[in-house]
């Protein structure tokens, strides 16, 4: 361990806080019926990353997401080096983190199935797979219906999760801006969890407000190996790939250009 650098523990525990609280409070919800409502579970993830961020920023500065990663390479001056070993530490620490919310709720996840006669792995067991990884619209715990690609399109689904993830890493660069005299400071990561949850608060009834390739695609990825086969491939199409990885990887980098030249003009 003394030659695993303190930067990849402080991601990968930082990311898995992060998911473990998040998806924790999402299988509640689905499987448990609590906490119930959208504003409760966006508070769970928007305190949860505020605690993560505390925890991980000394080492690694609690990027948490691959997404932000790049757009800290890209527009600010973070090592590129650094950015594969950022993001294997991040899709690590989201992986394990639905391991332990699939060992700790695997119970009430398959009592939830078979009370509302979901076959795991079978089209309609996106309702309990939505509580690793993200689909449009969000299926609130229902499979999805007929009319499901007519509330919420592929398109809506990829501006959605480009612009939540612009706005997001917006605030973020904005927060932590040096020309930012205004900034939040101190308690950045308290500033950080109520944009979250705003967002969620926003974003999530459209396409659960991923806004982060590894809390999507690591948990995505668990649950197919959990049982859900397919279905976290298939019920989307190619918007797990789209939707989900590519938009916020263009909406952070996108924010992250928005906020440094807003911040880089002087103040009138």
């Amino acid at each position: 361990m003394n030659r695993v650098p303190a930067w990849f523990l402080s991601e990968l525990a930082g990311t898995f806080l992060l998911v473990f609280f998040g998806c924790g409070a999402v299988a509640t919800s689905v499987a448990l019926g609590a906490p119930v409502g959208l504003f409760q579970v966006a508070v769970v993830w928007g305190l949860g990353l505020s605690v993560a961020i505390f925890l991980s920023a000394h080492h690694s500065g609690a990027h948490l997401n691959p997404a932000i990663t790049l757009a800290f390479a890209v527009v600010g001056d973070f090592p590129k080096r650094r950015v594969p070993g950022y993001i294997v530490a991040q899709f690590l620490g989201a992986f394990l983190a639905a391991g332990a919310v699939y060992l700790l709720f695997r119970g009430s996840i398959a009592a939830f199935e078979s009370a509302n006669g979901i076959v795991r792995g079978m089209q309609g067991s996106e309702a309990s797979a939505m509580i690793f990884g993200e689909y449009f619209p969000n299926p609130g715990g229902k499979p999805f219906g007929a009319e499901a690609s007519d509330l919420v399109s592929h398109g809506t689904a990829l501006f959605g999760e480009f612009l939540g993830t612009l706005l997001l890493a917006f605030a973020i660069f904005g927060f932590v801006a040096k020309e930012n005299s205004a900034g939040p400071g101190p308690i950045t990561p308290i500033a950080i969890g109520i944009a979250l949850t705003v967002l969620i608060c926003i974003f999530a009834p459209l396409t659960m407000a991923g806004f982060n390739p590894a809390r999507d695609l690591a948990p995505r990825g668990f649950s197919s190996l959990a049982g859900w086969g397919k279905t976290p491939f298939a019920a989307n199409g190619m918007g797990w790939l789209t939707v989900y990885i590519v938009a916020p990887c263009i909406g952070a980098i996108t924010g992250g250009f928005l906020a440094k030249s807003l911040f880089a003009k002087p103040a009138i």
